[in-house]
């Protein structure tokens, strides 16, 4: 994994700024005449997206989210709601990598409800997020999904800094993600990672970077879902990263598809899940996927 922090990067905040910051965005969108619009658009505190933008067509609102202090310190509390109206299609990101300093006694956390609505889609893609040691994180992620709707999720989880040679030793990151259709769980998850504890099968398996893809959209006949399955499989196989320690795997139940990845680097994973993605989008949302290009800034 890459190490996104310059050494004269301060890990704290400066007196003036040493209290925890409240933030949070409420971002709604909506179809008008076969146009996404991005027509709510509220904020408190240290969260901001840019302006919309459509860089495959106007069915597709693509907006990014920004956290202008670049990183999250011990006692900040985040969060993101995020509305798709009926027949809307929404795609978000953000500009670059997520940072979780040390906790300095403090809990942070992040909340994010994403509410899709009838016939419409949400594709939620932040770029990956990297948890300094000691950090104490508590991440909680509710997706509501109506009848039609389609959401694809991915997140990349970096547990220290291995280019700086930092390993997660002590910190805790706290997670649970839910995801509902018409009111009905679909899917539920749960857990922590414990800092010093990561060598376990039971969690990382001695890695230090962890990626999940989650697909929840249009039920695909059995015979196409196999056939999408044995294609990510196929994929993965060619790039060679499972032959080189990494690992990989992909599953479809109860209507909602997951590829999990373990390894050491967060190009790698982004790459990884980018190649999921690119299977999983035409067939859920008949679109090819156009990889946003502020990932490739």
């Amino acid at each position: 994994m890459p190490d996104c922090t310059a050494p004269s990067e301060r890990l704290t905040r400066p007196a003036s700024q040493a209290s925890a910051w409240q933030a949070s965005l409420t971002l709604g969108f909506a179809d008008d005449g076969g146009t996404t619009r991005l027509y709510n658009n509220r904020h408190h505190g240290p969260l901001r997206v840019q302006k919309a933008l459509y860089p495959e067509d106007a069915k597709v609102c693509h907006a990014i989210v920004v956290h202008p202090p670049g990183g999250v310190v011990g006692g900040d509390q985040l969060a993101i709601d995020i509305g798709v109206g009926d027949r809307a299609h929404a795609c978000i990101t953000t500009p670059g990598a997520a940072k979780w300093y040390q906790a300095n006694g403090k809990r942070s956390r992040q909340t994010v409800h994403l509410h899709v609505n009838q016939d419409a889609a949400l594709e939620w893609l932040p770029q990956e997020t990297i948890f300094f040691d000691t950090a104490d994180v508590t991440l909680d992620q509710h997706v509501e999904l109506a009848l039609g709707a389609t959401y694809i999720g991915c997140e990349i989880l970096c547990l220290g800094r291995r280019g700086s040679g930092e390993v997660f030793e002590t910190g805790t990151i706290t997670q649970r993600s839910s995801i509902r259709r018409e009111g009905k769980l679909l899917w539920w998850e749960q857990g922590a990672m414990l800092g010093g504890q990561l060598d376990s099968p039971l969690a990382l398996g001695g890695h230090t970077v962890c990626a999940t893809l989650i697909a929840a959209g249009k039920a695909l006949p059995a015979a196409q879902m196999n056939q999408l399955l044995a294609d990510i499989r196929a994929d993965i196989t060619a790039d060679g990263a499972v032959n080189g320690g990494h690992r990989f795997g992909v599953t479809h139940t109860r209507g909602v598809l997951v590829a999990r990845h373990l390894g050491d680097d967060s190009e790698t994973a982004r790459r990884l899940m980018l190649a999921v993605w690119r299977r999983v989008r035409p067939q859920l949302l008949d679109r090819a996927a156009i990889t946003p290009r502020i990932w490739q800034t």
